[in-house]
Formats: C-alpha cells, structure tokens, sequence
C-alpha cells in the first residue's frame, strides 16, 4: 500500500451512510487513509447530520449542501461541486455507495479525470428504467473499476451486461453489519414513548418519486394507508421529498396515523423493531425489516432486492391490494424469513470490503482463488 494512498467516500443520502459506516471503520483498522465527502443530497439534520453520530462517522473533508432540486439540477450542482474536490485531493481510489444522484454524479466526475471507483451494492436491478435509481446503478456499475454484489442474483445481472468478473466481490450487506452493530441499542419503548404511540402499531415510509409525485398516485397510495390506518395505528416518518404532495393528498395527522418528522438512524430501527408490520417503498428498509424479522409490504411493482422476498419477509404490493395484505400480515403476527438468509448477511461485509480495497491499492493481483479468501 503506497503511504499517500487516499480513499475517499462519497455519501449524499440516509442509505450512504449505514453502508458506508462498517466500510470506514473496517479500512481505518486496516490503517488506510480515508475521507468522506458528504454532497448535501439528504441537507435536513435529521436525515444526515444525526447519521454520522448514530454511526460513529468522522467529520466529512467537505459537505457540498446541493441540496434538493430537479435531477438535473441537482445532478449539475454534484457534478461541478465534487469536481473540485476530487481535483483537489487526488484520491487514489473513491468509494461510492448505492443508487443516489451522489453516486451517479462521482462516478460520472472520477471517470473524466481517470481516478479509479468501487461501488457498494454493485449488480442490484428492477429491470425499471423508469426508476431514477436504476438508471444511475446501471452507469454507475459500467464505470466502476471494483464492484462489491451484496447478493448472488447481482452476479449473473453484472455478468449479464459484460462486466469482466475479475472486478467483482460478493461481500454480503454493509448495510447489515451496520445494524448488527446497533442492536443492542435498539429500544422501542423510549420512541414510542416519545410519540405516544403504545401497543400494536405500524410503521410507513413512503418518498419513491412513482408513488408521491403524481398528484393520482399519490392520493391512491394516501387512500390506502388510510385503511391500513383503520387496522392499526400507523406512524409516518415523513421524508422531505413529496411531503407536500403527500399532505395535499390527505396524509395528515388523524387518528391512528401519526405523521413525524425523520428519524435518527437508532430512533427509525428501534421504532421498526417494535412495530407489527411496515409498509415502504424504500430500498433498504426491505433489508432491515428481514433481519428484524418484521413482515414488510413494499409498495412497488419490483424490487431490486428480491432477496428479501425470496429469503426474507419482504411482499411486494399493489395500493390497492395493501389493506388486505396488512390485514393478512397482521392476523399471521411476527414474520419468519421465506428460507435461509441471505448469504455473507453476517455482520463481516465491511471488513471483507475493506481487505479487497486495501489488496488493490497495494497493487495485489487478486486469482478468483484469492477473492474467494478476501470475501
């Protein structure tokens, strides 16, 4: 490993920093030079700021602030602010995370300037184009010098599209050591004291653009967790993004649901581990709710985790087929994963990570033999 060899990550939303965390701290064992640049993309408090301490992050080297916009805008602001920054610093290899307009924009950025890129959570597909977030996994990955699969299925898509296997790791989930990590920690009663919610309950997450930001959808997404609301209390930590439309939609405090703002990372998972069922549209609470777990209903037509479907206690639905689902998953109680979980879901991603990175920045060619060693 060359003594000024600099890794730098670059995070910009709520999903970035729990995959990141078990990363950093893995690396800063192994006496790798690090730093993060934090890009804005999530710019509330308590969508990023309450993270980094949650997760024992250090300070970021830089914070952008780009904040919130269309994808172009937003996408320009990233490109030209992170431009400078890794002009500045000359990493020797940058780490990206997951599917955001961050992890599009650094990749896009590094593969000008010819700096080499890994990308955690490398493979994951919906076969949705519509979605933002596939668009950026596929450029993203087809730029990327190192990939790290956190499931088997990300294999054959990678392999799929032409992506010499030499540059790919099955590492498992960072985002799982993570809350490995956290689960001692993880106290329902002070939250739900705090949010006076008590006895059976649910928790929603709902920001996915298909579902908030067309005035329809979102009144029929709003419409269906009204009924689920009238099963069980649900509790709604709104993300800034489509909040607004979701109110205009009717999704206001009422009884039995309680709209709150975001959550730190140890308040959300200590809040899901106490809940009878979620309801969400985000990727990673797919994840976590199987660890937990605790029966989930994804509102969306396709996963790029189907792991937590096949191996987990993840079931997509429909608007419309949510309040029978919920009224089903909740008369079944605690939820049993579907079969085994998945593979290298141990707890050990970041370091199996962090040995890959710190092998190639010293320059080691890695035998398929080798990689099955490292991950």
């Amino acid at each position: 490993m060359t003594e000024n060899a600099l890794v730098l990550h670059v995070l910009g939303a709520r999903p970035n920093f729990v995959k990141a965390a078990p990363v950093v701290r893995a690396l800063t064992e192994l006496g790798v030079r690090q730093g993060i640049v934090h890009t804005g993309q999530h710019y509330d408090a308590l969508m990023s700021d309450v993270f980094f301490a949650d997760l024992g992050l250090p300070e970021p080297i830089a914070n952008l602030g780009v904040g919130s916009g269309t994808h172009a805008r937003q996408t320009a602001s990233l490109l030209t602010g992170l431009e400078d920054v890794i002009t500045e610093h000359a990493p020797s290899l940058v780490v990206v995370y997951g599917d955001v307009n961050s992890t599009l924009a650094a990749i896009l950025v590094c593969a000008k300037l010819h700096v080499p890129t890994a990308h955690v959570e490398a493979g994951l597909r919906s076969f949705d184009r519509g979605m933002p977030e596939e668009v950026n996994r596929v450029v993203t990955d087809a730029l990327s010098d190192i990939l790290f699969a956190t499931s088997p299925e990300a294999l054959s898509h990678l392999a799929a599209e032409g992506v010499d296997p030499a540059k790919v790791h099955l590492v498992g989930n960072p985002m799982i050591d993570s809350l490995f990590s956290a689960l001692p920690t993880l106290d329902p009663a002070p939250v739900q004291e705090r949010l006076g919610v008590s006895g059976s309950y649910a928790v929603a997450t709902l920001h996915r653009p298909a579902n908030v930001d067309d005035p329809a959808s979102a009144r029929e997404l709003v419409n269906a967790v009204l009924e689920v609301a009238e099963q069980v209390p649900v509790v709604v930590p709104l993300h800034p993004r489509g909040r607004q439309r979701l109110a205009d939609a009717g999704l206001v405090d009422r009884p039995n649901l309680t709209i709150v703002d975001p959550l730190g990372y140890v308040d959300f998972l200590s809040l899901v581990r106490g809940a009878a069922l979620v309801v969400t549209d985000s990727g990673g609470v797919q994840e976590e709710t199987t660890m937990l777990g605790i029966p989930c209903l994804t509102i969306r037509p396709n996963t790029e985790r189907p792991v937590t479907v096949t191996h987990g206690t993840n079931r997509l639905v429909t608007p419309a087929s949510l309040p029978a689902a919920a009224s089903k998953a909740l008369a079944d109680g605690a939820a049993t994963p579907s079969g085994e979980l998945p593979p290298l879901w141990d707890g050990a991603s970041g370091p199996r990570i962090a040995r890959v990175i710190a092998a190639w920045l010293r320059g080691d060619n890695l035998s398929p033999a080798a990689k099955g060693k490292v991950g």
